[in-house]
């Protein structure tokens, strides 16, 4: 099983996918208990959502699951957000803060080093090289992350989460003007609900990536699976009728990103 997939495209909007791979090597799955073999925290068919959806864009796609080693978590594992409820870099509980792994089976220190190497630093070589590879063409680099999650999860954030969550670390990841064109459309979504910056405001892959003043600029978009899944839990099936309705939003906000770009090429000079 290779770590990432890469579908490459001219465009200057690479897709970072970390989090709908669901491969679990053997000796990590007999591991898990019943909850983490569930695998219900996977990002389920985000990559299927983006698929084709803007011309040219690039996808990178971890391939392996977030059990395993999550991809969109600082490999030093500090925390993104002190003080609140979150997974850690090679989790040990699900998103209900559940126990995923038969008791004493967790992951050692030297074991989650050896994840990283094998999983998480493959993929951010692949994302990084498409980034610089899409910036040395356009003069910018757009890095849109995709992720997806269940509306309610108590043990993470209080109430139902908004449909679009847009995340730019309050600003510091992208441009205002990419921040604003993304934001804009969610707002104008007919019959969903949007925040900015809110429960999520961007994972390690956004703050990582997203350097405006260097022409690299990365914005996050967590959807609540209510937009394009049949139901939030077992068999977590894609709804075509949804998706549909969603991709038309996703394929504006995308959209936008690309004309965009001569404008920040120029900025950036």
């Amino acid at each position: 099983m290779l770590p990432v997939d890469i579908f490459r495209g001219e465009s200057p909007i690479v897709l970072g996918v970390p989090h709908t791979g669901t491969h679990v090597p053997a000796e990590i799955w007999e591991r898990l208990n019943a909850t983490g073999q569930k695998l219900a925290d996977t990002d389920w068919h985000v990559d299927r959502l983006y698929s084709d959806l803007h011309p040219g864009a690039t996808m990178v796609r971890a391939n392996f699951h977030r059990y395993v080693i999550d991809a969109n978590r600082d490999p030093e594992g500090v925390s993104l957000y002190p003080g609140q409820n979150t997974t850690t870099l090679c989790p040990t509980t699900d998103f209900d803060g559940s126990p995923i792994y038969l008791e004493g089976q967790e992951p050692t220190a030297a074991e989650i080093e050896s994840r990283r190497l094998s999983w998480h630093a493959p993929y951010h070589a692949a994302l990084l090289a498409e980034l610089e590879r899409v910036r040395a063409k356009h003069g910018v680099a757009i890095l849109y992350d995709c992720h997806s999650i269940r509306s309610v999860a108590p043990f993470l954030f209080e109430g139902t989460l908004p449909d679009f969550n847009t995340g730019t670390n309050n600003g510091a990841t992208c441009s205002p003007a990419i921040e604003a064109a993304v934001y804009e459309r969610t707002e104008a979504a007919e019959g969903y609900t949007c925040v900015l910056n809110g429960r999520f405001k961007g994972g390690w892959t956004t703050r990582h990536y997203g350097r405006p003043e260097e022409g690299f600029h990365a914005i996050q978009m967590e959807l609540t699976q209510k937009t394009h899944l049949a139901t939030e839990d077992t068999p977590f099936a894609y709804d075509e009728e949804k998706a549909e309705r969603l991709r038309h939003y996703l394929k504006d906000i995308l959209g936008a990103l690309e004309t965009l770009t001569p404008t920040l090429a120029e900025q950036d000079k």
